[in-house]
């Protein structure tokens, strides 16, 4: 036994240790927000373009917002200010709000590339009586308010083909124009969109983003009154962020002050809740040193769900502190333990292994978390802590209320018949309760507020925006292949549009035509030896001098010289975003999106995605069916676990009766879990599940030691104190949770204090040993 310095030398030194080791580790952990880890393989198209967009694609990374509450022309000043400011930000690869910064598309070095990119030319020939319109509409322009925008683009312009290029790539339905900025229909309210550099799932630059829309907002509004309404994606990911940190901050406080307030009152110890927060925090170290060691990136979902997961590992040192008595060292109890504990761990461990065979990227870190985890929670209860407890002063045993509720519960008749009938009960309510046993749909739980998503459909709506749900994709092996595809396209499509099966749609080939269409405007524009003569006669009889329109015919031989415009010519441009989202390159492929927007005839669409050689995707449909795959994966998984888990605890207690007594209350609490909240409308999701996997976890616990205790009445009453107090702890930390607004959190924080509930009565009505029995328990 050590004395007292010395309990206090080791303990510092552990925790030194944990401290260092979270150091190291923090040097070396990259924590990744990549979803697609954490999904199976996709097999359909439609799965594969989600997992390779998600989070990154164009629709992910779009903010939107409006600004009201002043006059319609404070409000169009401050939206071109807000606009202006946010466009000099290295944050945003886009900010528009309909006015004429839209210009700013085309940088002066491709500005020649207008005459590739302008459809003017296709059906109308560059000639004598083109140029002679476009300037006498040039004279009457000046003479007009429009002045003061035309006069610069006049010398190289005079058809001004700038303006046309930018006027044709605004939204086919885009919100309706006053004070030269987007309004929404009333008036009342001005409209942006903004595109940021950062992906949709990157919370750093979401959040980076977000601050910098609200402070140049505050700036541009200053003192008018005026109120801003952001939402989108990553608007929304910074909400939830918040909130979860909140609710996070408000439930762990009461936690730490309940566990605190629980373990004194248990073990009237200041010591106690320090000591077994020890092999805790181990834990944890320990499965985030062994994901940093063995995967690139941390996901994290593995590091929320791996802290869930190994909530379990708080027991093991309760049941230390419960059987410690007077008369025997923590070291000989630690070692009479050791078996029933090493018991349970390994058996979880051993049902964690196959989740390294799902195929899921996840679920293989979320295994390494959880059995690195429990491993070293379970060596350093055994091996460590039993160095720094002190004698124990008392007998839980000798407790006069653990003996009367223990002679109570002693002659309560043990169940049998009744137990399946119960689980009779749980199977048909499981099977025949009314509503969809799973929950495919991700939007079902989100926590975003309903009125902060109507607001955004509000948005999207007025602002012409694309549809979330349908894309048509064109696939081929080149760039300039799809983009052909694209404009053949484009005729069918402006039929849809005719017939009011959609508004509008938006493809690549708007802002970049292929190579062979850039080519044939090459052929039709006019050489030197042609221009020249036709643009003197057509000056001579203007009001126009001589050599005004000398650049002008420099830009056609450079456009007529030039090698076809590129996507990679875009970058740095705002025509780059727009391409970008919409023209994605695989290993070996490319494929060209079409966005649809105002769609209202699906079927019509598929027809002539079917006759066009395209496909129209679900997404919502898409994203189902990866959750369900996904799902399937982990159920496969549990499947084999629970087979390990039985032959692990067979292999230990060697006893049928025993097995069935261990077995019975983890397996009948997980019917009743799922009937209760069947029974209670809720459909399942993924969390749920792993919320079950815990619960599972603590009902092997429960039973294991209940079963430990033999029929020897101190034993006994040592772990009804034991696990009264584990039951408890767990039930406040996991109550809390299904309190929250977060469905995530009340998912499993139910599922949990469910278990929790239901395991400790049935392991108590079940898995305590009758007496008389005679008992091989391992000792």
């Amino acid at each position: 036994m050590l004395e007292a310095r010395s309990r206090l030398a080791l303990a510092l030194l552990w925790l030194a240790l944990l401290a260092l080791g979270g150091w190291f580790i923090s040097q070396r952990l990259q924590l990744s927000g990549d979803l697609r880890k954490f999904m199976p393989a996709a097999e359909t198209p439609a799965q594969k373009l989600l997992i390779d967009e998600l989070g990154e694609g164009p629709g992910s990374r779009l903010l939107l917002m409006s600004i009201e509450g002043a006059e319609p022309q404070v409000l169009a000043s401050q939206s071109e200010a807000l606009r202006a400011a946010l466009a000099a930000r290295p944050e945003f690869a886009l900010v528009a709000n309909g006015g004429d910064a839209s210009l700013d598309a085309i940088p002066e070095r491709l500005r020649p590339y207008r005459y590739l990119l302008t459809d003017t030319f296709d059906t109308q020939p560059l000639d004598e009586a083109f140029l002679r319109d476009a300037l006498d509409a040039r004279v009457q322009d000046l003479g007009s308010p429009a002045a003061a925008l035309i006069e610069p683009l006049l010398p190289s312009d005079p058809s001004l083909e700038t303006l046309k290029l930018a006027e044709s790539w605004q939204p086919g339905n885009a919100p309706q124009r006053l004070h030269e900025v987007w309004f929404d229909r009333a008036g009342a309210k001005v409209l942006l969109v903004a595109q940021t550099r950062a992906a949709g799932f990157d919370p750093t630059g979401q959040q980076a983003a977000v601050d910098a829309i609200h402070a140049d907002f505050a700036t541009a509004s200053k003192g008018t009154g005026s109120t801003l309404v952001l939402t989108g994606p990553g608007a929304f990911s910074v909400e939830i962020g918040g909130r979860t940190a909140a609710e996070a901050q408000w439930i762990g406080m009461v936690d730490t002050i309940g566990l605190i307030l629980l373990l004194w009152i248990a073990y009237r110890s200041w010591k106690m809740p320090i000591l077994g927060a020890l092999p805790l925090a181990t834990a944890g170290l320990a499965g985030l040193g062994a994901v940093a060691a063995l995967f690139d990136g941390v996901h994290g979902i593995t590091v929320a769900f791996g802290f869930t997961l190994i909530g379990v590992v708080q027991d093991y040192p309760i049941h230390l502190f419960s059987h410690q008595r007077p008369g025997i060292s923590p070291w000989a109890n630690a070692r009479s333990l050791w078996p029933t504990l090493a018991t349970g761990v390994v058996a979880t461990c051993i049902a964690y292994v196959t989740f390294l065979f799902s195929g899921v990227d996840g679920l293989k870190q979320l295994a390494a978390f959880t059995i690195a985890g429990l491993g070293a929670a379970a060596l350093s209860t055994r091996f460590l802590l039993p160095a720094l407890i002190d004698p124990a002063p008392r007998d839980f045993a000798d407790s006069p209320t653990l003996a009367r509720w223990w002679t109570a519960i002693s002659r309560l008749p043990r169940p049998r018949w009744s137990l399946l009938v119960v689980a009779l009960a749980a199977l048909g309510v499981i099977a025949w309760a009314p509503g969809a046993l799973w929950q495919n749909d991700l939007s079902k739980l989100t926590p975003v507020p309903p009125v902060a998503l109507a607001q955004d459909a509000i948005l999207r709506d007025e602002l012409g925006a694309p549809d979330v749900r349908y894309v048509l994709t064109l696939a081929g092996r080149t760039e300039e292949q799809v983009l052909k595809a694209s404009e053949a396209l484009r005729p069918a499509l402006d039929r849809l549009v005719a017939d009011g099966a959609i508004e509008g749609y938006d493809m690549a080939s708007r802002y970049l035509p292929s190579a062979a269409v850039q080519s044939r405007r090459q052929q039709q524009l006019p050489d030197p030896a042609r221009l020249q003569p036709l643009l003197a006669k057509v000056v001579d009889s203007s009001p126009f001098n001589p050599g005004a329109f000398d650049p002008f015919a420099a830009d056609i031989e450079n456009a007529r010289m030039a090698r076809p415009l590129t996507r990679e010519d875009l970058q740095g441009t705002p025509l780059a975003a727009s391409v970008q989202g919409l023209l994605l390159e695989g290993e070996g492929h490319v494929t060209a999106l079409v966005s649809l927007s105002g769609l209202q005839d699906p079927s019509a669409v598929a027809r002539l995605a079917a006759a066009q050689g395209a496909q129209l995707l679900d997404m919502k449909q898409a994203s189902e069916s990866l959750v369900a795959a996904y799902r399937g994966r982990v159920l496969a998984a549990l499947g084999v676990a629970a087979v390990l888990l039985t032959l692990t605890v067979w292999l230990s207690l060697r006893q049928p009766r025993r097995v069935w007594r261990v077995l019975l209350p983890m397996a009948l609490t997980t019917l009743l879990i799922l009937a209760v909240l069947r029974g209670t409308g809720v459909e399942l999701n993924l969390f749920h599940l792993v919320a079950l996997i815990l619960a599972a976890g603590l009902g092997l616990d429960y039973a294991l030691f209940f079963d430990h205790a033999g029929d020897d009445r101190a034993d006994q009453l040592r772990t009804l104190h034991a696990l009264i107090v584990c039951s408890l702890m767990t039930l406040l930390v996991f109550s809390l949770l299904a309190l929250s607004s977060i469905p995530v959190l009340r998912a499993i924080g139910t599922t949990v204090a469910l278990g929790v509930f239901a395991n400790f009565v049935l392991a108590l009505l079940v898995s305590r040993q009758p007496v008389g029995e005679v008992s091989d328990a391992v000792a």
